[in-house]
């Protein structure tokens, strides 16, 4: 999956990026157990985050909170750190990031100026897989992706490695995202400061402020269809890289009147026609 045309992947290799069993890619549920799968997520959340009421969980799963508070009645779950007093939601777990939102300030004009990245959850069976994209903001192509079982720093670290792996494209100047636990790991930042790439994020509890991500997945999951149309997780995971492929290469972008990838192409064309000798008067 690191290739520029995204290939096919063996379920050996998607299996060790998933962090399961070969054998779980074959396995077919026979009964719904979707509540245990979101109490399992659910615990994978307060693992990390132990004071997170159903509010903050359900944000950070991207589930409604009916939802979650319901799971967490029924499993009797309830937060592993719990305030003496009550407080407004606004005023509970971190404080608000004082990263700059580069996305809000200026618009790239170049390829592989700002990348900006999100994750979202696609409904598989019984059980969830998270799937974490980074686009480029310019043309609006989707330069890597990654799929985890889990929404952690690993799911959005593999985009990222996924990124700066495509040949098409060279490290941003700025990476933007949300204000997630996953975007604020300290292996995450650390990782984009070696590369001397510079942080962007949204304001606290503003996804309309990552539009060119909420845009995309939006239609992505139109175009993927219903998941449990297959068989075997493999022949999804393969679905969502064709469904990438799709946008990036033969899908018509409305804004850009051209797929992004055809954009990108056109883009760099036209500022090395800029920079010609001819042009620079040598």
């Amino acid at each position: 999956m690191l290739s520029a045309n995204y290939p096919a992947i063996t379920k050996t290799e998607l299996a060790k990026r998933l962090g399961v069993s070969r054998a779980l890619l074959y396995y077919r549920h026979k009964q719904p157990a979707i509540d245990e799968e979101v109490k399992r997520q659910i615990e994978s959340v307060l693992a990390d985050h132990p004071a997170y009421g159903h509010k903050r969980i359900a944000l950070a799963l991207k589930l409604n909170k009916k939802r979650i508070l319901r799971v967490m009645k029924k499993f009797k779950i309830k937060p592993y750190r719990r305030r003496k007093s009550p407080a407004k939601p606004d005023d509970q777990g971190k404080p608000a990031v004082s990263y700059p939102n580069v996305s809000l300030m200026m618009c790239a004009i170049v390829v592989d100026y700002i990348w900006v990245s999100d994750f979202t959850y696609i409904k598989f069976k019984t059980y969830f897989i998270y799937l974490a994209t980074i686009m480029d903001q310019h043309s609006r192509e989707v330069v890597g992706w990654n799929v985890s079982r889990y929404h952690n720093a690993e799911l959005v670290l593999g985009a990222l490695e996924h990124s700066l792996s495509n040949p098409d494209h060279t490290r941003p100047r700025y990476l933007h995202s949300d204000q997630g636990s996953e975007y604020q790991s300290q292996h995450y930042i650390q990782t984009a400061a070696n590369l001397q790439i510079k942080i962007s994020m949204s304001g606290k509890s503003s996804p309309w402020q990552n539009g060119y991500q909420e845009s995309f997945y939006s239609q992505f999951k139109v175009d993927l269809g219903d998941p449990n149309r297959f068989e075997e997780l493999g022949e999804l995971i393969e679905a969502i890289n064709q469904t990438i492929i799709y946008y990036n290469t033969k899908r018509i972008h409305t804004t850009l009147k051209m797929t992004p990838t055809q954009f990108r192409k056109k883009s760099r064309r036209r500022i090395y026609s800029d920079n010609s000798p001819s042009q620079l008067g040598t």
